[in-house]
């Protein structure tokens, strides 16, 4: 009986779910859009667009192969720039990229061990923080 009724749960899908398929876009608080645009690109992001927005600039950016991409914003008066934190960059070589973000002079803090894989954290002029994951 339970694998019956687990499997007439598997056909129970909200029809919301055929219409979400992932983020599309995360807003990263900043203080100066050009100093972050600056930082991010020196990151390995590409500009995907850049024009006027209310009295800011619409600033977003992804990494190559990457659907979710980001803006940084100054317009959400309770996004307080530095207080993203938790967001995950795959990295397929974690060592390699962690040479190159220090060789362009980021600081990236040390590769910490865990069950799940390896995380270095890089923290924006603002002090948002990102992890770096990868084996």
């Amino acid at each position: 009986m339970i694998d019956t009724v687990n499997d007439s749960l598997l056909n129970l899908k909200p029809n919301y779910l055929h219409y979400m398929r992932s983020i599309e876009l995360i807003s990263i608080p900043v203080t100066n859009q050009q100093v972050a645009k600056e930082f991010y690109l020196k990151m390995g992001f590409t500009l995907m667009v850049e024009a006027q927005f209310r009295d800011s600039k619409w600033i977003q950016l992804g990494l190559p192969d990457g659907d979710t991409s980001i803006t940084l914003v100054n317009w959400f008066p309770e996004l307080m720039p530095g207080s993203i934190q938790g967001y995950v960059i795959k990295c397929d070589d974690l060592d390699a990229d962690i040479k190159m973000l220090t060789d362009k002079g980021i600081e990236v803090g040390n590769a910490d061990k865990t069950p799940w894989g390896r995380f270095a954290s890089v923290k924006d002029p603002d002090g948002n923080t990102w992890s770096l994951h990868g084996k």
